[in-house]
This record gives structure tokens, C-alpha cells and sequence, in this order.
């Protein structure tokens, strides 16, 4: 029995699905199999009943992947509290942020963080905001980077404010405007993203407190990302909300979408950085969040909280 084994194991009742595990662990399906029978042979027992679809454990199986989560999160703890020792800081760092911030803040601070660490293996996955608060209750990422708050017993650690954009499609009549505000989503029909996103949430309440004073319930349409939506704008006359890195390399040649600021009070949301355990690989969190802060445009280091949309 070794480690790897038990960590196949926990990341197929995880996906409930034996190519899917394997491909988010980075093994062929081949692999991923072998290894589990070979355990399940050394144990005498069934651990999953492949004969289900989606796969489930078997009643043995259950109280042995509980077990081997154990026996990972002590041995993910040992290797945790060497990687934290002395002054260069080393060894994996799990991520899990959610998909409307990934692809505008990581490119923003990979590479002055990988220059600053060259022996931390950084791993970044996205994930919508439920799957990372639970990635971290069970030690599965070392940190999340969310933008809403949690009631959980975690730890949060502010990094900035983010404001929000209108993008419209230039014939429409807020391309007119210098600056928009919240009353002018009154009448608008806007594109969202579909549920389980927290930006979709957060828009939502925008235009749920304004058009409560119309007694107006406004027309969705929706969509997978931020990109499609841009997209959806640019062939269309409509209105969608988003943040402010998503537009920082906004190119007005190319796009045929108009980006508009809001007027004060500007609608935010608050970027954070969750994990679980206060003291372990605390200096390495505190390095992580500390390049990200260096790294954000300069002009959303004075952001003040006048509207966050939780």
C-alpha cells in the first residue's frame, strides 16, 4: 500500500468517475486503474462498485477511502511543515480560484512570484466558489482565491478591491454616457453568467435593489463565461457587468464593445484569500498574497469601500 495508491483512490470517489480522476491527477486512465486493483488485491476487498454509473465505494470502501484521507492530510502536514523551514520557501502550493478571476489575475503575478520562489511548485485549478471552500476543508488546496465572503471556519485575508464595468455594444444608447450608474440597469436586459458563479450572484443584487423600486423583474439572458459574454455584447445591443481586470487589456480597435466606468457609488466586489489552517505554510501564504497585492494595476490600490456587492 503506498500513498499514491490511497490518493487515487480519494481523487476517484472525488470525480466518481475513473477517466476523470485521472485526468485531473495528471495520469493516464491505465495507471489510475491498475493501481486501484493492485490495492484492492493486497487488501482482499472491493473498494468502488464499478458496476454503478456514476462509480460509488462499496460500505468497506467507504471507511477506507475515510481512512486514506487521514493518512494523506498527516502526511501532506509532515511534508507542510518541512517545506516551511528555513528561509527559502519551497515545496507545493495548491490553489483553487474561481474562473471570473483566474485568467486576469494570474498572469498578473505568476511570473514575479515564480522569479521570487523558484522552489515552490505552484498548482492553480479553477473552481467554482463552493467547490474551493470545499477543497480547503479538506486540505485538498492550500488556499482559495474567492469574491464573496464565508461563514466557515477559515481564514480570510483582504487582498483589493475590484470595481465593477458596464460593456455595451457602441449603437447602444449607454455608449452615449461618460460614466453609468447603478439606476441606468433599470430598464436594461443584461447578459449573465449561469448560476453557481458569484459574479452572476453579485450582479443579480445590482439589479435586484433597483429594479425592486420599479416592481420590474428584468430579462436574463445566459452564458458559460466572461468572454462568451463579451462576445454576446459585441454582436448585439446589449449589456452585460464585469470586472475590472477582465477589461484592464481591453483593446477598443479590435472589440466592437464600448467599456464603461460606473459613477460614485462604484459598484465592487472584494477579492480574498481563504485557507484553512492559520499557522501552516503561514509564511508562504503571506509571501503568495503579498506578490499578488504588488502585482494588481496601481489604480485599484486606492479603491474605497463605497458599494461592495457581497
Amino acid at each position: 500500500m503506498t500513498l499514491t495508491q490511497l490518493s487515487y483512490i480519494v481523487a476517484v470517489d472525488k470525480h466518481r468517475h475513473f477517466a476523470t480522476a485521472a485526468k485531473k491527477i495528471y495520469i493516464t486512465q491505465p495507471t489510475l486503474s491498475m493501481q486501484i486493483q493492485k490495492l484492492e488485491d493486497e487488501l482482499g476487498v472491493l473498494i468502488f462498485d464499478r458496476s454503478k454509473s456514476p462509480v460509488v465505494p462499496t460500505a468497506m470502501g467507504e471507511e477506507i477511502i475515510k481512512q486514506a484521507k487521514e493518512i494523506l492530510s498527516g502526511a501532506k502536514h509532515i511534508e507542510d511543515m518541512v517545506a516551511v523551514q528555513g528561509e527559502n520557501l519551497r515545496g507545493s502550493f495548491r490553489v483553487g480560484i474561481i474562473p471570473t478571476i483566474a485568467p486576469y489575475l494570474v498572469p498578473l503575478f505568476l511570473k514575479p512570484f515564480v522569479d521570487a520562489y523558484p522552489e515552490v511548485e505552484l498548482v492553480f485549478e479553477e473552481a467554482l466558489t463552493a467547490e474551493v471552500l470545499k477543497g480547503l476543508n479538506e486540505d485538498y488546496y492550500d488556499v482559495g482565491i474567492i469574491a464573496t465572503p464565508t461563514d466557515q471556519h477559515i481564514f480570510e485575508k483582504d487582498l483589493f478591491l475590484e470595481p465593477f464595468l458596464a460593456y455595451v455594444h457602441p449603437e447602444h444608447k449607454l455608449a452615449k454616457k461618460d460614466k453609468v450608474c447603478v439606476d441606468d440597469l433599470y430598464n436594461e436586459d443584461l447578459w449573465l453568467l449561469n448560476e453557481g458563479h458569484c459574479f452572476r450572484d453579485q450582479t443579480m443584487k445590482i439589479c435586484k435593489q433597483n429594479n425592486e423600486k420599479r416592481n420590474k423583474a428584468p430579462i436574463i439572458f445566459e452564458s458559460g463565461n466572461l468572454e462568451t459574454l463579451k462576445r454576446l455584447v459585441e454582436q448585439d445591443f446589449g449589456v452585460t457587468l464585469m470586472p475590472y481586470l477582465a477589461m484592464d487589456d481591453h483593446d477598443t480597435r479590435c472589440a466592437n464593445g464600448v467599456v464603461k466606468e460606473f459613477e460614485d457609488p462604484v459598484p465592487s466586489r472584494k477579492i480574498r484569500l481563504v485557507y484553512s489552517r492559520e499557522f501552516l505554510k503561514k509564511n508562504l501564504i503571506d509571501a503568495f498574497a503579498e506578490v499578488i497585492v504588488d502585482s494588481i494595476p496601481k489604480e485599484l490600490e486606492s479603491q474605497e469601500e463605497k458599494m461592495v456587492i457581497e
